[in-house]
């Protein structure tokens, strides 16, 4: 099972939909409905923290899931979930030198992790006026990718099973969306041409917050 944290944004939505394209079973829950002894209780594979319209200080339990358990859960944060990956480890976050969203960028980045069969450069969108700040990136971080404006698209933890994407993956604008999410899931290189985006739909939500889909 797929744990996404959901910072109350609509595009966990789709997040959830390329996990469960991709074979895997996604459980959405939100980050003020549930505690790291919760998730610890749920034992999943992998977590993925959302976008959301906050920062990492107004993100629930977001930033504290990187803290407590990055080390041992493999974890993928997005836009958002970037960002509180930075804040975990003492980088600030900062306003963009220009806010995107919607837009789209070249992404260059070092051909490491979730990038390796990723050509570079690549296309992505972009929704955010935060940004990690280039100059408090701490030493438990590595910069992996990069915009063409200078802003750091891409981190991962120098030890721990740890990657942050500023840009949407899960975006219909940004090229190998689906290979960067299976790599992450380790699912291999070996995708299908095209995965049907809409072949899933969300269903209604639970009292506690968690979403459920199906086709």
């Amino acid at each position: 099972m797929i744990l996404l944290i959901d910072n109350y944004d609509s595009f966990v939505y789709n997040l959830a939909r390329y996990v469960r394209e991709l074979g895997e079973t996604p459980l959405v829950r939100r980050h003020d409905t549930v505690s790291c002894a919760d998730i610890s209780a749920l034992a999943p594979t992998h977590i993925i923290i959302s976008p959301g319209p906050c920062t990492p200080d107004e993100a629930g339990i977001s930033t504290e899931v990187v803290r407590q358990l990055g080390a041992d859960i493999p974890l993928l944060g997005v836009c958002l979930g970037h960002q509180c990956i930075g804040a975990a480890y003492g980088a600030d976050i900062v306003r963009a030198k220009r806010p995107m969203h919607g837009k789209t960028s070249r992404i260059t980045h070092a051909g490491t992790g979730i990038f390796a069969e990723v050509p570079s450069p690549f296309f992505a969108t972009r929704y955010h006026s935060l940004v990690i700040d280039p100059s408090s990136v701490p030493r438990e971080l590595e910069v992996i990718a990069t915009a063409e404006d200078g802003e750091i698209m891409a981190v991962r933890h120098c030890s721990h099973p740890i990657v942050g994407l500023q840009f949407h993956p899960e975006s219909v604008l940004t090229e190998h969306g689906y290979r960067l999410i299976a790599a992450f899931l380790g699912l291999g290189a070996d995708l299908p041409l095209q995965i049907g985006a809409d072949t899933y739909r969300p269903l209604a939500r639970d009292g506690d917050g968690t979403q459920r889909f199906g086709v």
